[in-house]
Order: C-alpha cells, then structure tokens, then sequence
C-alpha cells in the first residue's frame, strides 16, 4: 500500500506574487506533491491554508503516514487548534517534513520547544549542500554533495534542540554554513527539517531536493499501524493488576484503580 502524503502549503506567495505563480503554477504545494507521486510507493495531495481547518481535518490527519508543511508568510494565521491536532498526532506516530520557512512555523516550535531563530540573507546565492551521514536512509542514492545556484541564505546558529542525527549540512556562498537537513523522533513520530525551498527559486523543480524529500516520506513513514491511541494518557495500574504478584507497601495518595497522575 502507498505511503499516504499530504503536503500543506501556505498557498500565499502563489496568489500575490508573479515570480512565485510563474514558476509554480500549480503552488509549491503542488510541485513537491507532483515530484512525491513519481515514487509508485507515495500517494500525496495537498492541503492549503485557506481551507477549512486548513485542509487537516481529524478525520484526514488519521488517514495521513506523513504531513509535509511549507509555510512562511501567515505562520499566525495557522488556527491553534489545527496546531494541537497536527502535534497529536505526530506524538500518536504520523511523520513530519518541515520545509524551508517552515521553521518558524508554529508547529515546528511547538514540537522543538524552542524559538527555532536563525540568520538569513535573500541574495539569490549559491547553496552547496553536503551529505555528512552518507549512510541514512534521507541520504541514500544522493551524491556527497550537490548545488542549488540561487537559494536564500540560512546561517548559524539555529535555534533548534540537538538533532538526533545531522543528515546535510549546507554552505554558502557569502561564507556561512547551516544545518540543513536534522532529524528528530517527537513521541511515537519522526520528524525532518529540510532548509531549501525559496519561494523565488526553482528549489522544488531541483532531481536532487525532490530526491531527499521523496527519501524522507519513506524514512518518517512508521506505517501508523502501532499509533499511541491517547497521547495523553498515564493510566494507574493498581496493585491486582500487576505482571507478577505484589502487595501493597507504605502509603499511598490514590484508592486502587483510581485514576490520577503522577
């Protein structure tokens, strides 16, 4: 069965601004979902902002293996509660791809904890981005290292956590480099920030970008068949219930089976 994939775009620079519309006329969301269908084990659509609940139902949340998410324009305007269900259900074991701008989404920082800040320079310069963990799976089949003539610059530091592992780290040409492509497991899910992604440039045209993010849905895919069911659950199991036969020592705040918390 094909990996279900849903790549949520913000769907704003498209409306307002002719670079964007010419180079991606179907939106960004559109082209990455297009560069993700040419894998026979992906099946991905798209969801925009100005949909209702912006495209991420419950109902379609629960359907969906892995979320990508490109936003950069109207990260305030992404409702709280749209954040909370996206959050939960990558804690219950749905994949993230965080793109580009996607940084500062509110998603992002939710799930990082941190501002997730950085500098950035919009020159159109070169980007030379470098595989420093050959042997990962969001690596395979990419050269060492391959180029992006125009990108918008992201220097460090970021304001990120320490990733569990640094898939590319990426220089440019003005001198400063970047942690590119980091991942992380949040709960039962896995997410990948990748930093490409322009909206002025050909990023998503590029074999090479659509290559590492076509890698990354297979890599975040948990399958969802072992999803948590309430992620917010910490039950009590009283002393009759337990694995091998114990007796109650010392005293104790909760009757037997009362439920409470830790």
């Amino acid at each position: 069965m094909a990996i279900n994939a849903v790549v949520w775009g913000e769907n704003v620079h498209e409306q307002t601004n002719k670079t964007v519309s010419d180079l991606y006329p179907e939106g960004l969301h559109g082209a990455i979902a297009k560069g993700l269908n040419a894998d026979a084990g992906i099946s991905a659509t798209t969801a925009t902002l100005q949909e209702p609940d912006h495209g991420l139902t419950e109902e379609r949340l629960a359907q969906t293996d892995v979320l990508l998410w490109w936003g950069h324009a109207a990260h305030g305007d992404v409702e709280d509660e749209v954040v909370e269900r996206v959050v939960r259900h990558v804690w219950a074991g749905m994949g993230l791809l965080v793109l580009h701008s996607g940084h500062f989404a509110k998603v992002f920082k939710r799930l990082m904890g941190t501002p997730c800040n950085l500098y950035w320079r919009e020159a159109g310069e070169r980007e030379r981005i470098w595989s420093v963990n050959r042997n990962h799976p969001i690596a395979k089949g990419l050269p060492e290292h391959f180029e992006l003539e125009n990108e918008e610059m992201y220097g460090e530091p970021f304001g990120i956590p320490e990733p569990d592992e640094t898939v590319f780290i990426s220089w440019f040409q003005g001198g400063e480099v970047f942690r590119s492509g980091a991942t992380w497991k949040r709960g039962a899910g896995k997410v990948f920030y990748f930093r490409p992604g322009h909206e002025t440039y050909p990023t998503y045209h590029d074999d090479n970008v659509l290559k590492v993010l076509t890698n990354a849905v297979h890599w975040a895919c948990t399958g969802r068949a072992q999803d948590v069911q309430d992620v917010d659950a910490a039950p009590n199991v009283p002393v009759s219930e337990a694995l091998e036969p114990i007796e109650q020592r010392g005293a104790t705040l909760h009757e037997e089976g009362e439920e409470g918390f830790r």
